[in-house]
C-alpha cells in the first residue's frame, strides 16, 4: 500500500487538509483526515492493490454421456446485501476432471474490507463451444460446484494458495464429492512499482505578514467524475520560500499510472487548520520525470476572484526521480507476517447505565448491535484472517471489578488470562463484562497502551515477524491525556498500530491531537517525538452516514504505518526472491 515519509525532527508531518469542514461533522475541530479522504472521494472506493486469481480444479464431477465435462470458472463478489456481481470467467477447457485454466480473473484487493468471493463451475455444452464465454447464459449449463472463501484468506496462507472443497449451491451436506478448486493470487507487477522524488520550489508568494510561508504540498489523484483524492503529503518546510521537502514514495496504487493526471497544491501551513493556497498545478508522474530529465520547473497557477487562472513566479522542480521495486504489504502478510488484534472496552460511567436503552452500552434483546459492538465486529472481522492464532487479547478501562477495585486495564473476560477466541469471543467477554463489572471513571488510556507496548515489546525478543493492532472504543475525553502521550512516543518504537473509535455525541477534539493528523508530531512530558504516526482516530457519528464504514475509515492508514514499520528496519519478507 502506499507509503508516505513525513517529517522531520520537531517539525510539522502529515499535515491536515484544507479549511473546509466536514458537512457531516457535528462539531468544529479539526477534521480527520481519513474521514475526509472518504468524504473527498465522492464514494470512490479506497487505494487498492489488482491481484490476478489463477485457478485450477481436481476430481470434477462428470456431467457428459460420451467424453467428460468441460469447465469453465466464474467468479462472483458478494456483496453486503447477499448479492453476487459478476468479476470474471475464465476459459472453457475441453474433456478434463481435472483442469489449469490460463485464463487470469483479476480482482481488486482491499485491506479494509471483507470481500467474499463465490467460485462456480460449469459444464458448458458443446453446442456452445464456438461462442466468446461472456455470451453464454449460465442457467444453460450444467452446474458442476461452487467454493466460497474470503480474498484475505487467499493473499495470507503461504504461496498465497488456497484450496477449497467444492459443494452444491446450497453449501449444505454433500452427498457425493465434488472435487476441489485450487485458487492462487498473485498481485499485478504494476502495484509492486514505485518512484522516489525529492521535490522542491522557488520564488513562492509569501503569505505570511510578519514572517515567510511555511509550505507544504499535497498530492491527489484525479478520479473519474472530475474529482480528486488526497494520496500524500509533504512535511512543512517552516519559513521559506524556496524549500526543499524529504524525498516522497509514491506507490503505483496511489497514483494508478504514470499518465493519470495529479494535483499538486501548495499551501502556507496555519496551527489552526486554515491553510493558505499558494498555487497549485496538474501533472502526471511521466510529467513530473520528464522535469527531471530536463532540469526544468513548473509554474504554478492560482484562480483569480474573476475566475480567470494567473500564472505565478513560483515553480516547482523535481531534484530526484528514482523508479523502484518494492515490497508489498501482501508480500509481508503472505508469506508469514500476522496482524495480531487486541481491544480495550471504555466502562466509563458517562456511557449510561447498560440496562437503559439509551445506554450507549445497552445490548439490544432484537440483535441490533450497539457501537460498541459494530465497531469489534467490523474491525474483527478484516483482521481476523491476518491473525494466525485467531486469539485476541482483550481488555476493559475505566470500571470497578467485582472485587470492588476501579481498574483502568482489566481483563475483559473476568479470567486470568486476557485472550479470547475469535472475534466471537470479544463480543462474548464483552456482553459478560458488562453484567460483571460496574461502570465507574476517569477516563485513562495510558494503562492499555502501556499493556500493548508492553506485548509489542515482547514479541521483538523472539519473532520479528508480528505487528500488533490495538482498538481501543470510547465515549469520552481522556483525563490522562500527557501520559497517554509518553504512552504512544514509547510505542511508536514498536511494532503496534492503535485505532480509537469515538462513540456518542462528546467533543473529541483530545482524539484528533493524538492522532497527529494536524501536523504536530507527539511529543513526550520530556521533550522525545514520536518516530512516526500510529494512532488513526474515527468519530463513529461522522462515517455512520452514508456507504462509508467505521472499517474503511479506520483501516486506510493501516497497511502504510505496517510498511514504514518494517521497511524503516530493513525487515523484509520470509522465504521471498528479493527484487
Amino acid at each position: 500500500m502506499g507509503l508516505c515519509h513525513s517529517g522531520v525532527r520537531g517539525g510539522k508531518q502529515a499535515i491536515g487538509g484544507t479549511s473546509q469542514q466536514n458537512p457531516n461533522s457535528n462539531n468544529n475541530a479539526a477534521h480527520n483526515d481519513a474521514v475526509d479522504f472518504f468524504f473527498k472521494s465522492n464514494g470512490q472506493e479506497a487505494l487498492f492493490t489488482q491481484v490476478e486469481l489463477s485457478l485450477s480444479a481436481s476430481n470434477l464431477l462428470d456431467r457428459d454421456i460420451t467424453s467428460k465435462s468441460d469447465p469453465m470458472v466464474v467468479l462472483f463478489a458478494k456483496k453486503r446485501d447477499g448479492k453476487l456481481e459478476e468479476v470474471g470467467r475464465t476459459e472453457v477447457i475441453l474433456n478434463n476432471l481435472n483442469p489449469t485454466w490460463i485464463q487470469k480473473i483479476t480482482i481488486a484487493y482491499q485491506f479494509e474490507m471483507v470481500q467474499p468471493l463465490v467460485f462456480q463451475i460449469y459444464d458448458v455444452d458443446t453446442s456452445y463451444h464456438n461462442k466468446p464465454v461472456k455470451s453464454l447464459k449460465l442457467e444453460d449449463q450444467d452446474f458442476l460446484g461452487e467454493a466460497s472463501c474470503v480474498l484475505s484468506e487467499i493473499v495470507t496462507r503461504h504461496n498465497r494458495t488456497l484450496t477449497i472443497q467444492l459443494q452444491n449451491r446450497n453449501g449444505h451436506g454433500i452427498l457425493r464429492k465434488l472435487g476441489a478448486l485450487t485458487v492462487h493470487a498473485e498481485e499485478t507487477i504494476a502495484s509492486r512499482t514505485a518512484v522516489e522524488i525529492t521535490l522542491r520550489c522557488s520564488q513562492l508568494a509569501n503569505k505570511d505578514l510578519f514572517s515567510l510561508s511555511d509550505p507544504f504540498l499535497r498530492i491527489s489523484r484525479m478520479v473519474e467524475g472530475g474529482g480528486y483524492v488526497p494520496i500524500c503529503k509533504t512535511e512543512v518546510v517552516n519559513n521559506n520560500l524556496n524549500p526543499v521537502w524529504r524525498p516522497l514514495c509514491l506507490s503505483m496504487q496511489q497514483f494508478g499510472s504514470k499518465e493519470n493526471p495529479l494535483v499538486i497544491e501548495c499551501f502556507d501551513f496555519n496551527s489552526s487548520g486554515n491553510h493558505v493556497l499558494i498555487g497549485k498545478l496538474q501533472k502526471s508522474v511521466a510529467d513530473l520525470e520528464t522535469l527531471h530529465r530536463e532540469k526544468n520547473g513548473a509554474n504554478f497557477v492560482i484562480q483569480t476572484s474573476h475566475g480567470h487562472e494567473k500564472v505565478l513566479k513560483g515553480q516547482l522542480f523535481v531534484d530526484l526521480f528514482l523508479e523502484k521495486q518494492q515490497y508489498s504489504f501482501l508480500d509481508y502478510v503472505s508469506s508469514g507476517f500476522d496482524l495480531n488484534f487486541m481491544v480495550a472496552v471504555d466502562f466509563t460511567a458517562s456511557n449510561g447505565n447498560p440496562r437503559n436503552p439509551d445506554s450507549l452500552h445497552y445490548i439490544d434483546p432484537s440483535g441490533r448491535l450497539n457501537s460498541y459492538q459494530q465497531a469489534i465486529m467490523e474491525v474483527g472481522q478484516v483482521i481476523q484472517f491476518y491473525d494466525s492464532d485467531r486469539r485476541f487479547p482483550a481488555w476493559g478501562f475505566g470500571g470497578k471489578t467485582p472485587a470492588g477495585t476501579i481498574s483502568h486495564c482489566f481483563n475483559l473476560n473476568g479470567s486470568t488470562s486476557f485472550e479470547v477466541e475469535g472475534v466471537e469471543g470479544i463480543m462474548a467477554a464483552y456482553a459478560s463484562a458488562l453484567h460483571n463489572i460496574s461502570l465507574s471513571g476517569p477516563t485513562l488510556f495510558g494503562p492499555v497502551i502501556n499493556t500493548a507496548a508492553q506485548i509489542a515489546g515482547q514479541s521483538l525478543s523472539n519473532n520479528n515477524s508480528k505487528y500488533f493492532v490495538l482498538l481501543i472504543i470510547t465515549d469520552g475525553v481522556i483525563t490522562d491525556m500527557q501520559e497517554t502521550k509518553d504512552a504512544l512516543v514509547r510505542a511508536s518504537d514498536l511494532p503496534l498500530s492503535i485505532l480509537i473509535v469515538g462513540v456518542g455525541g462528546a467533543d473529541f477534539t483530545q482524539m484528533e491531537i493524538l492522532d497527529a493528523d494536524n501536523g504536530q508530531r507527539l511529543q513526550s512530558s520530556t521533550g522525545r517525538m514520536a518516530t512516526r504516526d500510529i494512532v488513526q482516530f474515527v468519530p463513529m457519528r461522522e462515517v455512520n452516514s452514508g456507504q462509508i464504514s467505521v472499517v474503511q475509515a479506520l483501516l486506510e492508514e493501516l497497511p502504510g504505518q505496517f510498511l514504514t514499520y518494517f521497511r524503516s528496519r530493513d525487515i523484509k519478507p520470509h522465504d521471498r526472491h528479493v527484487c
